[in-house]
């Protein structure tokens, strides 16, 4: 599984770790179940993202993305700061490689959204 993450600028690894928290409830996981972070490249200097990551013991995997990925939300601010309707569910997405998926749709905790994506079968 792997963690989707977005946020607004100066986020802490507090804020992170708790919209992570938070998906993984609402789908019934653990933190053990990820195997990484992932970003979209304009929010991979992050310090926040960063320090969760390490926290966590899990790569972060700044995802380069071909243009627009079509996610289940959209957000007019999301688009603006990163090119991307959800930054979290295209970084999920991207990371979870062809045939993965989504769990459902992000999980706004204050600054940080959280989209969990599983692998598809390889």
């Amino acid at each position: 599984m792997i963690a989707g993450i977005g946020c607004k600028a100066g986020v802490s690894a507090a804020d992170v770790l708790a919209a992570i928290d938070a998906a993984l409830a609402a789908h019934n996981a653990a933190r053990a179940d990820l195997e990484a972070l992932a970003i979209v490249p304009r929010k991979a200097e992050e310090g926040g993202v960063a320090a969760a990551a390490e926290k966590l013991g899990l790569p972060l995997r700044v995802v380069e993305l071909a243009g627009e990925v079509a996610t289940p939300t959209a957000s007019e601010r999301s688009f603006a700061a990163t090119g991307q309707g959800s930054a979290s569910e295209a970084a999920a997405l991207a990371a979870a490689g062809n045939g993965g998926r989504l769990l459902g749709a992000r999980i706004v905790v204050g600054p940080v959204t959280c989209a969990l994506s599983e692998r598809g079968a390889p």
